[in-house]
């Protein structure tokens, strides 16, 4: 088929790649703006145009130049940009959504699927409509959440699934798409209150946050980024908050205590300004006579 491909993000280059492979001819890939990003005045490209050029594709940065390109369908992943009406009167679309519809509909709902606890998440190829992710399903796929699976793996599993979803989708022809059936819930945008841990909550929930890669609490006035841990099993519970060396096997290791009784093992953590390091070469090189306190993120 002749396409237009609109996305942003790096999750978006893998299914304009499948795209490719599988013969579809793009005419038109449509991407966000070049950023600044950092200090530095540069702009940087995002990681879908930096793709499409790789590729020899035209690229834009105007939704409605899509209009102007010989196309037969547009294919959105990850645009970050509701289309207008207009363009969608003229220019059937279809996106790939990572969600089983019309659970976390809008703009993260991979990550809102694993602060919530789901054991499952899906892929759907919909319909695109003017309003957000309201549109009827061709196709669905759904995967198991493991327990202790980080959002980056995750994503990449997604993609991996939705782009051979979207390939034979397009290869055995759209069909007749479904409505959505069931209750919608919605994917808000994540803030530093989603990421901050609370040691007077529990283990569970602070796993969740971590698993994110951005999960963090307070050490005195400074935030301490948590980048993996682990649960574990205490035979005496630590206070909330409280880090301190442990025995595991043969093995010391950096735990800390919640409110409610659980526990974590810290396996490497990130102070403001400092590399990310392993959690116990951390707690010594604290060199503290008192013990470490960690407490929660004053966010909203």
């Amino acid at each position: 088929m002749k396409l237009v491909y609109l996305g942003t993000p790096q999750l978006s280059v893998a299914p304009l790649v499948a795209l490719l492979d599988a013969g579809h001819e793009i005419e038109l890939v449509v991407t966000q703006a070049d950023k600044r990003r950092g200090r530095g005045s540069a702009l940087v490209e995002s990681p879908l145009k930096i793709a499409a050029l790789q590729h020899g594709l035209r690229v834009s940065h105007v939704v409605a130049d899509v209009l102007a390109a010989d196309a037969e369908l547009g294919v959105v992943v990850a645009f970050g940009r509701l289309i207008k009406p207009d363009v969608l009167a003229k220019l059937p679309m279809i996106n790939m959504h990572f969600s089983q519809l019309p659970r976390w509909r809008g703009a993260a709902p991979v990550e809102r699927a694993i602060l919530a606890g789901d054991t499952h998440i899906g892929v759907d190829i919909m319909a695109l409509e003017e309003t957000l992710d309201t549109g009827p399903v061709f196709a669905e796929e759904l995967i198991t959440i493991d327990d202790n699976e980080y959002l980056e793996p995750l994503r990449t599993r997604l993609v991996d699934v939705g782009s051979r979803l979207l390939v034979d989708q397009l290869a055995n022809g759209l069909g007749i798409p479904a409505a959505q059936v069931g209750e919608p819930t919605y994917a808000d945008k994540l803030t530093d209150l989603d990421f901050a841990i609370d040691p007077d909550g529990s283990a569970v929930d602070a796993l969740r946050k971590i698993r994110l890669h951005r999960g963090f609490v307070m050490l005195d006035d400074q935030r301490l980024r948590i980048h993996e841990a682990r649960a574990v099993q205490l035979q005496a519970p630590l206070k909330a908050g409280r880090v301190d060396k442990i025995r595991e096997g043969g093995d010391v290791v950096i735990a800390m205590g919640f409110g409610d009784g659980t526990a974590i093992v810290l396996q490497s953590v990130q102070a403001p300004g400092r590399p990310r390091m392993d959690a116990l070469a951390w707690h010594n090189g604290l060199q503290r006579h008192t013990p470490v306190v960690l407490h929660k993120p004053d966010v909203q």
